[in-house]
């Protein structure tokens, strides 16, 4: 098992880093560290014997955060920023259709499963609809879920 990143490396966070209990100070859930995000490895180090685990110090937050190697990327590498991630809940901003067969309405609420940056086509979610099951929807189709009063 060898590191992808050696210290000092600037490397970017590819998902939302919450506290999971660990991070002192701040109540767990809290998000410590916005996806896209780019630090520096201070140290390398393993978990369970079978994964890397680095800790990286995000300047502009001033955080040392432990991140696990597939949560990386290198700073210089092709980023494709996304409006949301996996939990998060979403509306359908238009009404979802397949072969004429309406499957989802517009205004309605989903949670984002996956979310597929690489696609030739832009960024792609898969979102859950209850009674609808998972659908694979592009970006431009979907909606924060409005904050309420």
């Amino acid at each position: 098992m060898r590191p992808a990143y050696e210290l000092g490396a600037e490397v970017r966070v590819l998902r939302n880093v919450r506290n999971d209990g660990t991070y002192p100070g701040e109540a767990t859930g809290t998000l410590l560290v916005r996806r896209g995000s780019t630090g520096f490895v201070r140290e390398i180090g393993t978990f369970l014997q079978d994964q890397i685990i680095y800790s990286v110090h995000f300047l502009a937050e001033g955080r040392l955060v432990g991140c696990r190697e597939e949560e990386l990327q290198a700073a210089d590498a092709p980023w494709v920023p996304s409006r949301f991630e996996a939990r998060e809940h979403v509306v359908a901003r238009v009404t979802l259709a397949h072969e004429g067969e309406h499957l989802v309405e517009a205004g309605e609420e989903g949670e984002v499963m996956r979310v597929v940056h690489d696609h030739p086509a832009g960024v792609l979610y898969h979102v859950y609809f209850a009674g609808r099951g998972t659908l694979v929807i592009p970006e431009r189709t979907l909606d924060p879920v409005p904050e309420t009063a």
